[in-house]
């Protein structure tokens, strides 16, 4: 395989391999124009009365000009569906832009999900709409809308799209990214299907740690660079971002293996992306060339055992020392700490509580690298620091471990700028997190990818009652709607990717996260419930899949913290 880097540089020769498959007339919906009003207005429609709701919101929970947390946390339901709402929306808005003078099946495809996610948020206004101070009869659909939800809701057209996925094998148009993009997606999807693929199942059900092969494969691709700047070795631009080219590796590496691929890009993203902000010329030059070749594997020690989301509130004690920081305490949920060769640790190094997030600090913690499911570092003088990983359903490859610090001694060298540093680790954290929110949802578009690609091929072999499962109208319409559920998600996805690029998008990385985890939970029980008895066997990669796609919901930010503290928050901010 070659580098990216090689990848760029032929990108302006080479024509893009994977072009927009042209499917014909009989075997698609022709498009619909007579109804009176288009999809994007009917979701505007929508979006009106969100904005509503959420000025409602606003007025209820301001205090002296200021949003006051304590009302907020009154109305967390209200908030929860709204910040769910929005993000049901948006993807449908994102998709329709990207899907229209494409294939007819994409568009069709397209203004299906935007009735279903109008549905899907009218259904959950309707329960209590005095929760957003709205009424029933506000949210009464006009004609025009009702005869759009009717048309593109019946199980008729549901199955019909089914079966014409099924006819151009889930092929509904390219993806629509650059020709450099594409190419890198190209390379990764054979290295996935040739090198993670046949490792996956082994690596999940021994729960073994990430095989060399793996790993060494992906330094030659140059997979542990995608956010180190040039000048340092790795293969960003020093002049701009590429999150897209990052989106498209995560999610081609998930569609075969989440625990075994997927996830290996993520914590030198945040750990590169806290650095880049906050750390001194010395320390980028010093730590981003090993990150950059994989040479230095990383991990992430954020999360304690009682402040989970609650970053702000992380109390592993830091105290100065002439020699450096001594750190105390615990963490937990630390993914890949044995493999790691270090450890991006959060603590506390203002023991001042009133401080908050402003007492906190970045290190960079050194340890040997062990495939071991628990391990002790002894320092010479007497620190130690030890770690023991954590049995989980899924999502295995990685290891999370807990991990317990004693005396164990940093130097004043390997705070995150250093003493400029101190006390804005949490600003740093949050600079990372953001590029792990939207590699998430990109692992989650590529999780529901390859449970769709198992379930398409399943439902054409498979016979029950004289012919094959996808001849039948309940195949059909789960097909339909996973489908478009994966491209909706994908765009959405690309669209924030843009606009991170562009230095926009921080909220909107948290709102592509909720959907598309969400996403991704039934998407691929879907596709295990199309097995069958088979989908609950070992043996068959679904099963995997659904194991694995319960934990995204809740890493890089739980749903509940981001719908009510990041999106939720935010949206009412904004809202007028």
């Amino acid at each position: 395989f070659s580098p990216l880097k090689a990848l760029s540089k032929w990108s302006a020769l080479t024509q893009c391999p994977n072009q927009c498959r042209v499917v014909p007339d009989s075997s698609i919906h022709n498009r619909r124009g007579n109804d009176t009003m288009t999809a994007e207005q009917h979701l505007q429609w929508v979006s009106d009365h969100l904005n509503q709701g959420l000025v409602w919101l606003k007025n209820q929970c301001v205090n002296d000009g200021r949003l006051s947390n304590a009302r907020l946390d009154e109305h967390q339901q209200a908030t929860y569906d709204l910040a769910l709402s929005t993000s049901e929306i948006r993807c449908a808005q994102a998709y329709l832009e990207t899907a229209r003078s494409t294939s007819d099946l994409n568009e069709t495809m397209a203004e299906t999900f935007a009735a279903s996610m109008i549905q899907s948020t009218l259904n959950r206004l309707l329960l209590s709409p005095q929760d957003v101070g709205l009424t029933r009869a506000a949210l009464a659909a006009p004609n025009a809308l009702e005869a759009f939800l009717d048309a593109n809701l019946r199980a008729e057209h549901l199955a019909k799209i089914g079966a014409d996925l099924i006819t151009v094998n889930g092929e509904t148009q390219g993806r629509g990214l650059p020709e450099a993009q594409q190419m890198i997606a190209d390379t990764f999807h054979q290295f996935a299907d040739d090198v993670v693929a046949p490792l996956a199942e082994s690596i999940h059900r021994e729960d073994q740690i990430i095989p060399d092969a793996i790993l060494e494969g992906l330094k030659q691709l140059g997979c542990f660079g995608l956010s180190v700047p040039e000048q340092y070795g790795g293969l960003l631009p020093d002049d701009r971002e590429d999150t897209l080219g990052m989106i498209v590796v995560t999610e081609e590496l998930s569609r075969v293996s989440l625990g075994g691929a997927g996830s290996l890009i993520t914590r030198p993203e945040i750990l590169s992306r806290a650095l880049i902000e906050g750390g001194t010329p010395a320390q980028k030059a010093d730590w981003l060339p090993g990150i950059a070749a994989g040479e230095t594997l990383c991990a992430v020690a954020i999360t304690e055992p009682d402040y989970g989301s609650d970053v702000a509130s992380s109390k592993l004690k830091a105290t100065l020392t002439e020699d450096g920081w001594l750190l105390d305490g615990a963490k937990t949920w630390s993914t890949f700490a044995g493999k790691a060769n270090v450890l991006l640790t959060l603590a506390r190094t203002n023991p001042d509580p009133t401080l908050g997030h402003k007492g906190l600090s970045l290190f960079l913690v050194e340890k040997p690298s062990t495939d071991d499911h628990a391990f002790t570092v002894n320092q010479p003088g007497g620190g130690a620091l030890s770690g023991t990983s954590i049995s989980t359903v899924g999502y295995r490859g990685m290891h999370s471990y807990q991990l317990f610090f004693d005396q164990y001694l940093v130097p004043h060298s390997h705070v995150i700028g250093e003493s400029q540093g101190l006390g804005r680790g949490f600003y740093f954290t949050m600079r990372g997190f953001t590029g792990g929110r939207i590699q998430t949802a990109a692992r989650a578009c590529g999780l529901m990818q390859g449970a769709f690609e198992h379930a398409l091929r399943y439902v054409q072999d498979r016979k029950v009652f004289g012919k094959a499962i996808g001849h039948y109208q309940l195949s059909q319409v789960k097909l339909a709607k996973m489908a478009m559920a994966i491209e909706a998600g994908r765009q959405f996805t690309y669209q924030v990717g843009r606009m991170m690029d562009e230095g926009l998008g921080q909220m909107d990385a948290s709102l592509v996260k909720l959907i598309t985890c969400k996403s991704a939970e039934w998407v691929t029980r879907d596709a295990m419930q199309l097995h069958g008895g088979m989908g609950y066997a070992e043996e068959t990669a679904v099963s995997r899949y659904w194991l694995d796609a319960r934990v995204l919901s809740i890493f890089e930010g739980t749903e509940e913290t981001l719908a009510l503290k990041v999106v939720g928050r935010a949206l009412i901010e904004q809202a007028a």
